[in-house]
């Protein structure tokens, strides 16, 4: 049966469109018509607000008081993502961080079986080290750092469904190793380096595509050592990951970065850890206690641990505090993301065949309802 959401001003992934109806049918988005064009049989619902792609979170460590490393579990990969939907997250990659060589595959292998059962959200894994450098470590244990050997590639690459992304310090893994993942389909990440500029433009060269959470746990831009920032804003074919929440980069690196780069390549995460979707104040980190306060989640030397942020808080800040338009930030939220997944012509548009994975926002940004599928909460 078809249905159609009249009401809304919509925004299509690349203009904002009044007097428009969007019907879905199975789950896609069968047409995109004026109102009243539409057919005496098809059922409306009325809505208000502004209907957007729904965003995509390419980072995410947890949420709904889980940790995908402390439950490396379909029930806890469905938490996850049922916390960050509420937050218009309508696709999303649990992020497992620094840990054992089992418990990476116990990850991998609770993802296998969430996608296997269609969890509504779930596009993949990220597997965020443990391949990086202790010198750009941030709150990852140093003590489960390794060189990647065979079985670890056989781990990450063993997803047949779904998406696989991996963030690795270049300076630290061979050129092989990293033309390995990309060959097998894994999308590959500089993150938690120490590396040069040199060694990251090889390592582009070799596969590598994208840099995880730009500026964060990777040396500052210089003007004689330009580094992994300076590779990732010279190199246009690549990817790049922006926490916008005031407290990882400050808004002037942030707006810089989008200067030189342009924002058809940048991407919003959130970098989320537990707390997301809860009013708790404290979680624990490979036996560290982790602190909420003031919008920060950090040690109690005050490493930032992750971020206590959301998809919608991140578009408003976007908005608001770097003052990029909004059809740019929702973008930002949706489309790229999708892009970058190689999901470009599934999600980030409200067009004909796409899938119907939508959010609803009110005047001021915040999400009021989503839709998975087709499927609304």
């Amino acid at each position: 049966m078809s249905i159609a959401l009249v009401g809304a001003r919509v925004f299509d992934g690349a203009h904002m469109l009044d007097g428009r109806a969007v019907v879905i049918a199975n789950g896609r988005i069968l047409g995109l018509v004026h109102e009243q064009d539409l057919g005496a049989g098809i059922e409306r619902r009325r809505i208000e607000g502004l209907l957007a792609p729904g965003f995509i979170d390419v980072q995410v460590n947890g949420g709904g008081g889980v940790l995908y490393n402390d439950m490396r579990s379909v029930g806890g990969i469905r938490t996850i993502a049922e916390a960050h939907r509420t937050y218009g997250t309508t696709g999303l990659l649990p992020t497992f961080i620094t840990d054992t060589r089992e418990t990476m595959a116990e990850a991998v292998e609770a993802m296998r079986e969430a996608l296997a059962a269609r969890i509504p959200g779930v596009l993949g894994i990220h597997l965020e080290g443990p391949f990086i450098s202790p010198e750009r470590k941030g709150v990852h244990n140093p003590a489960f750092m390794r060189p990647m050997e065979d079985e670890d590639i056989a781990i990450m690459t063993s997803l047949r469904e779904g998406r696989t992304l991996v963030t690795l310090a270049p300076e630290r893994n061979g050129m092989e190793a990293i033309a390995r993942l990309a060959s097998a389909g894994v999308l590959v990440c500089a993150g938690h380096t120490a590396s040069d500029y040199e060694t990251v433009m090889e390592a582009i060269r070799h596969g590598l595509c994208g840099f995880t959470h730009l500026y964060n746990a990777m040396p500052p831009l210089a003007g004689r050592d330009p580094g992994p920032v300076g590779a990732a804003l010279d190199s246009p074919d690549t990817w790049c990951g922006l926490i916008v929440d005031g407290h990882h980069v400050s808004d002037a690196a942030l707006r810089v970065a989008i200067a030189a780069k342009g924002t058809e390549r940048m991407m919003l995460v959130t970098d989320a850890m537990a707390v997301t979707g809860t009013d708790l104040t404290s979680f624990a980190l490979h036996g560290r206690t982790i602190y909420r306060k003031d919008g920060r989640l950090t040690t109690a030397d005050g490493t930032l641990a992750g971020s206590d942020l959301d998809m919608a808080s991140a578009v408003r800040n976007a908005v608001q505090r770097l003052g990029l338009p909004l059809p740019d930030v929702l973008r930002m939220a949706s489309l790229i993301p999708a892009q970058f997944l190689r999901l470009g012509r599934e999600l980030g548009r409200i067009a004909p065949g796409y899938r119907a994975d939508l959010v609803l926002l009110d005047e001021s940004l915040q999400v009021r309802q989503t839709w998975i599928g087709g499927n609304s909460n």
